[in-house]
């Protein structure tokens, strides 16, 4: 069984989305787990096409808007075209948003759950995670363990649910119904806690572009009430 772990965040490097699908590929044992990027605009034919050979497709993005990133929604549309011979293949979605409620990811998971739809997939389930912006600055720490343990948890049972396809057979693949429900989690962390963290940040990043936290307040000149 071959699952294409593909990273649709717009970033090509130190992206949380490719963080969660290095956690996620940890658990997945009993597949043969190829990475795909798709960080622009267009998913060229050959990699359409070399998608469309997997078994399964797990696609994790950030949360834009509510919904899925513009470039993304462009290669769901190159996807579509070329999904003839997806008859079968399952898709799952890891959505990792700023706020720090997972549930937050959930009209994104509706999205890609009504394209596979319409473009002949068959929907797996997903994982929205709350508290993503602060993953790339979360220790590392044993597995089950750390602010980091309920999205692990997430992860893994996400994971099962990919290889159980493996375990049962092509009679499962052909059944259309979800194999687990959508899974919302937040960091352990405590949210005024992530909120300050975040807060903080944002000053950082301010400061070293030569603005002041008071800027925040300051309505532009001619602007109304």
């Amino acid at each position: 069984m071959k699952t294409a772990l593909i990273n649709g965040s717009p970033k090509v490097k130190s992206s949380n989305s490719g963080i969660l699908l290095e956690d996620l590929k940890a658990y997945l044992v009993e597949t043969e787990a190829v990475e795909f990027g798709l960080h622009t605009g267009t998913a060229a034919k050959e990699k359409a096409e070399a998608l469309n050979q997997a078994d399964a497709l797990v696609f994790s993005f950030p949360l834009y808007v509510d919904g899925i990133p513009g470039h993304l929604l462009s290669c769901l549309a190159d996807l579509e075209e070329a999904s003839s011979k997806s008859k079968g293949i399952r898709v799952y979605g890891i959505v990792n948003c700023g706020f720090y409620e997972g549930i937050q990811a959930e009209p994104a998971l509706q999205v890609l759950q009504n394209w596979c739809e319409k473009a002949g997939y068959v929907w797996g389930g997903g994982v929205g995670v709350g508290g993503g912006g602060g993953l790339a600055q979360m220790p590392k720490t044993k597995s089950g363990h750390g602010p980091r343990e309920p999205i692990e948890k997430a992860l893994k049972a996400l994971a099962e649910a990919i290889c159980s396809e493996h375990v049962q057979g092509d009679q499962q693949a052909q059944d259309h119904q979800q194999i687990q429900e959508n899974q919302y989690v937040s960091v352990a962390f405590p949210r005024f806690l992530y909120k300050l963290a975040a807060q903080m940040g944002w000053r950082q990043m301010m400061k070293a572009s030569g603005g002041k936290a008071r800027d925040l307040g300051r309505r532009p000149e001619g602007g109304e009430d």
